[in-house]
């Protein structure tokens, strides 16, 4: 332990943080940082406490918090740091096996709660479910939804069921391992929902180090021009949906006028882009005649 204040403690990681990646959040960063290295010492410590306190000796040891400053210092996001982060409300676990839910996704949510009501019982694929986000919480929101969960990858499948465990829904979502819509053939569903990889892989040198060397190749690329899994994807969801169902996807900048052409040659019919927050085309969603 030492006698360092956490003012003191807070100051001296903010310092280095600002050489970090993200100099405009060093502060923030520091605080966030401290929390986790508090950890379970001081329950239901947050920033407001951390000000209320900042003379006090911290609970921590610096070198506890120094080992924290030197991830997000090498750019690892702070969720993963954490080991969780929150979407639609609810808290998730993550790690670098699955990409971090982004506030952009929940507009995905949105949309496929406002078409379930159109269905009795509406039956819900998402594809590529990664933490389980999507799935989680549609199932979270809509009782009645019947949900399944496809995901490629063993690690991340894990994940999205220890979430699912963690909101009392193991049992009402149901996951499996495979690509794409192969491991529910046959099956058919109202909703196929996805947020699929779809940054192109000309762009990789332009993302952020948080993203570029964190979080999972398999979730981000799709080709040389991000189309990719849309190109397998949506002629999959036109077989697996049911006359009058839909399908949501998340889309990249710029790929408006793609999506909306593989859509429509694959049968589609009312096909329709949601904005986000930045009114960037977001949500694609699209009728199986």
């Amino acid at each position: 332990m030492n006698d360092l204040s956490i003012h003191r403690l807070l100051d001296a990681a903010e310092r280095v943080l600002a050489g970090g990646p993200h100099p405009d959040k060093a502060r923030r960063d520091a605080e966030e940082l401290l929390l986790l290295a508090l950890g379970r010492d001081v329950p239901g410590a947050n920033r407001a406490w951390l000000l209320a306190h900042h003379d006090e000796p911290a609970l921590c040891t610096a070198s506890a918090l120094a080992t924290l400053v030197d991830r997000r210092i090498a750019g690892e996001p702070l969720q993963y740091i954490a080991g969780e982060t929150e979407f639609y409300r609810l808290p998730f676990f993550v790690d670098r096996s699955v990409l971090i839910p982004r506030p952009e996704t929940e507009h995905v949510v949105e949309r496929v709660l406002e078409l379930g009501p159109a269905f009795a019982k509406p039956r819900i694929a998402d594809v590529g479910t990664g933490s389980g986000a999507i799935a989680i919480a549609v199932a979270h929101e809509r009782p009645e939804a019947v949900v399944a969960a496809t995901e490629i990858s063993g690690a991340a499948l894990r994940l999205a069921r220890r979430n699912a465990e963690r909101h009392g829904l193991a049992k009402r979502v149901r996951f499996f391992e495979g690509d794409l819509l192969a491991p529910v053939a046959g099956e058919q569903f109202d909703i196929v929902v996805s947020n699929p990889p779809y940054v192109a892989e000309r762009d990789r040198d332009s993302l952020p180090v948080e993203v570029r060397c964190f979080e999972p190749a398999e979730a981000l690329f799709a080709g040389e021009d991000g189309l990719a899994s849309y190109r397998r994807l949506i002629p999959a969801a036109q077989n697996a949906l049911a006359p009058g169902g839909y399908v949501v996807l998340e889309i990249g900048f710029g790929q408006e006028e793609a999506v909306r052409a593989l859509l429509a040659d694959a049968g589609f019919t009312e096909i329709e882009f949601r904005a986000d927050l930045q009114r960037i085309p977001r949500v694609a969603s699209a009728r199986r005649s």
